[in-house]
C-alpha cells in the first residue's frame, strides 16, 4: 500500500475565520464542521486537488504555544501551485497574508514565495514556468 498524505491539520484560535480564508484563498471546500466530545471545533476542508486540511481550536485544557510564521524546525509549511505568482501574492496580501520572502528564482524555471496567512501559518507558492 503506498503511504499517501492523508491530511494536513492546522490548530487555531478561531478555526472557521482560518476555514474561511482558505475558502476565499485557495478554493477550499468546507466539509464538516463540529465540536468534538474533546472539546475542540474541528473543521474539515478540501483542496480542489484531494487534499484533506483539518483546522481545529484547542482541545478542553489544552494550552497550545504561539504560532510561527517563520523558518522553523518541524512541519514549517505547505504549498499551493500558482499560474500567476505577482497576482497571487497581491491577492493574497489583500486577504491579509504577509510576504515574507520572494519571489525566489530556484532555478529549473520554478519560482517560490512564502507567506503567512492569517494564524501565522507559512505557505510557500510554487510556480513552474
Amino acid at each position: 500500500m503506498p503511504f499517501n498524505v492523508n491530511h494536513i491539520h492546522l490548530k487555531s484560535s478561531d478555526p472557521k475565520k482560518t476555514a474561511d480564508w482558505f475558502v476565499e484563498a485557495f478554493n477550499v471546500e468546507i466539509k464538516t464542521d463540529n465540536v468534538r466530545p474533546v472539546g475542540d471545533r474541528f473543521i474539515t476542508t478540501m483542496t480542489e486537488g484531494g487534499l484533506a486540511i483539518n483546522i481545529s481550536s484547542e482541545r478542553t485544557g489544552e494550552t497550545l504555544g504561539p504560532a510561527d510564521a517563520d523558518p522553523h524546525y518541524g512541519l514549517e509549511h505547505f504549498g499551493f501551485d500558482t499560474d500567476d505568482m505577482a497576482a497571487d501574492i497581491a491577492r493574497l496580501e489583500g486577504l491579509g497574508a504577509v510576504l515574507k520572502e520572494g519571489p525566489i528564482d530556484n532555478g529549473g524555471g520554478v519560482t517560490i514565495a512564502f507567506v503567512a496567512a492569517p494564524g501565522d501559518i507559512r505557505i510557500e507558492l510554487i510556480h513552474r514556468a
